[in-house]
C-alpha cells in the first residue's frame, strides 16, 4: 500500500473526527439550550446514535456521489491529499470562531478545487456538483418549511386535529414519496419499505402516542411540557442518526476515491463493499468527534438564532431528521448544519418573524456561500505546492 494512501486514510479519519466535534452542535444545540439534557449527556446521546447509523445506512449513495465529484481519470492521490488538508484547515478555522459552516461542503470544495488545479474544470463531474449546489439552497429551505409545518400542527390545541393531521401526513409521505430501496444487489428494506419511510412511521407513531397519552392523562401545561421534553429525546436521536448516516459517508467516499486512484477498484461502491472496515472506522471517528463536543458552535446554534423551547426543539430536530433522511435517500451530500439551521429558523418564524435574529442568520449564510469557493481556492494553492513533492 503506497505511503501517501496511508497518509490520506489517516487524514480522512482525522477530518471525520473534526467533523464530529465541529457538527456536534447540530445534534445537541436545541436539547442543551432547552435543558432537557446536560451538555455531557447530550454529546453521549448524540454520539451513540451517530454510531448506530453504521448498522442502518448500508446503501452508501452519498459516499458514491462525493467520490464522483471528480471524474475517475483525474483522481490522483495528491489531489485528494490537498483537498483533505484544505478541508481540515477551513473546518478548524470556522470551529475556532464558532461559525457553523458545512463540513460536507468543505470536503467537496477542497476535493474539487485540487482537481481543477490538477486538470482544469473539465475534471469536475457537473452532475455531482450541481446536486451539491442545489441542496445548499434546498436543504435549509426544506428544513425551514417542514419545521414550520410541524410547529403549526403541534401547537394546535385541538387533540384530534394534531393527531389526525400528523397521522395523515405520515401516511401520504409513505404512500406517495418515491423512497427507493437499497441497491448493490442487497435489499435492506423491512416489510417492503426502505429505511426512510420506516423512520417517518416511527417518528409519527411517537408523536401520535405522546398526544394520546397526554390526552388520556388530562392535558395541562406541566404534563404537556414534560411530554415535549421526552419527545425531544426521540427527535434528537433521529437527528443524530441522520447526521451520522449522512456525514460519515462523505469521508467514506473520499477514502474510496483514494483506492480508486490507485487502480485497485473500478469505482467507489465496489471499494466500499470490499473494504468493510472503512464504514466502521468512519462511523466510529465521527461518533468520537461528537463525543468531544463543539461548545462554541452550540452557543450560536442553540441561543443566538432564536430562543428555543422543548416544543420548538422537537419540531426543529424532527424537521432536520426528515430532511436528512430524504437527502440520503436521494444520494445528495447535504449539510447537516444548513438543514438544522433552516429548521430552527422555520420554527422560530412561526412564533413571529422578529423572533429570529436575522442579523446572525445572514452572517451564517455568508459563511455557507464562502465555504466551497474558499476551500477550493485553498486546496488549489496547496496542490500547486504539494504536487512538486507528491507523485
Amino acid at each position: 500500500m503506497p505511503v501517501l494512501l496511508i497518509v490520506i486514510i489517516c487524514l480522512a479519519i482525522i477530518f471525520d473526527y473534526i467533523n464530529g466535534f465541529h457538527d456536534a452542535a447540530n445534534s445537541i444545540a436545541t436539547i442543551v439550550s432547552t435543558k432537557v439534557l446536560t451538555p455531557l449527556q447530550a454529546v453521549a446521546w448524540a454520539a451513540f446514535f451517530n454510531f448506530l447509523a453504521y448498522f442502518i445506512f448500508k446503501e452508501h449513495s452519498v459516499a458514491d456521489t462525493v467520490a464522483k465529484t471528480v471524474h475517475k481519470e483525474f483522481i490522483t492521490l495528491p489531489v485528494i491529499f490537498s483537498g483533505i488538508i484544505a478541508a481540515i484547515c477551513w473546518n478548524l478555522f470556522t470551529w475556532w470562531y464558532g461559525i457553523p459552516s458545512s463540513s460536507s461542503h468543505t470536503l467537496i470544495g477542497g476535493f474539487a478545487g485540487a482537481a481543477i488545479a490538477h486538470a482544469g474544470f473539465g475534471s469536475i463531474d457537473a452532475q455531482s456538483i450541481y446536486k451539491t449546489l442545489i441542496f445548499i439552497v434546498l436543504a435549509p429551505l426544506i428544513g425551514m418549511f417542514i419545521g414550520m409545518v410541524i410547529t403549526v400542527i403541534t401547537i394546535q390545541k385541538n387533540f384530534w386535529v394534531r393527531t389526525l393531521v400528523t397521522g395523515g401526513i405520515v401516511a401520504l409521505c409513505v404512500i406517495f414519496v418515491p423512497f427507493k430501496k437499497p441497491v448493490a444487489g442487497k435489499d435492506f428494506s423491512l416489510f417492503g419499505l426502505g429505511f426512510e419511510p420506516l423512520m417517518l412511521i416511527v417518528l409519527g407513531a411517537f408523536f401520535v402516542s405522546a398526544y394520546i397519552s397526554n390526552y388520556i392523562r388530562g392535558e395541562n401545561a406541566y404534563r404537556t411540557g414534560n411530554m415535549f421534553k421526552r419527545l425531544q429525546l426521540v427527535s434528537s436521536a433521529a437527528l443524530s442518526l441522520g447526521h451520522g448516516g449522512s456525514d460519515a459517508q462523505k469521508v467514506m467516499g473520499i477514502i474510496a476515491a483514494a483506492f480508486v486512484a490507485t487502480g485497485r477498484y473500478p469505482d467507489a461502491l465496489t471499494a466500499l463493499h470490499d473494504l468493510y472496515w472503512v464504514p466502521l472506522v468512519c462511523y466510529s471517528a465521527i461518533s468520537l468527534g461528537t463525543l468531544s463536543g463543539g461548545w462554541k458552535i452550540v452557543k450560536t446554534m442553540g441561543t443566538r438564532i432564536t430562543k428555543v423551547t422543548p416544543l420548538e426543539g422537537v419540531c426543529a430536530e424532527t424537521a432536520g431528521a426528515i430532511t436528512l433522511f430524504t437527502a440520503a435517500n436521494l444520494g445528495a451530500p447535504v449539510s447537516t448544519t444548513h438543514t438544522i439551521t433552516g429548521s430552527i429558523i422555520g420554527v422560530g418564524a412561526t412564533r413571529r418573524l422578529s423572533a429570529v435574529r436575522w442579523g446572525v442568520t445572514i452572517n451564517l449564510i455568508w459563511a455557507w456561500i464562502l465555504t466551497i469557493p474558499v476551500s477550493a481556492l485553498l486546496a488549489a494553492a496547496l496542490y500547486a505546492i504539494t504536487s512538486y513533492f507528491l507523485k
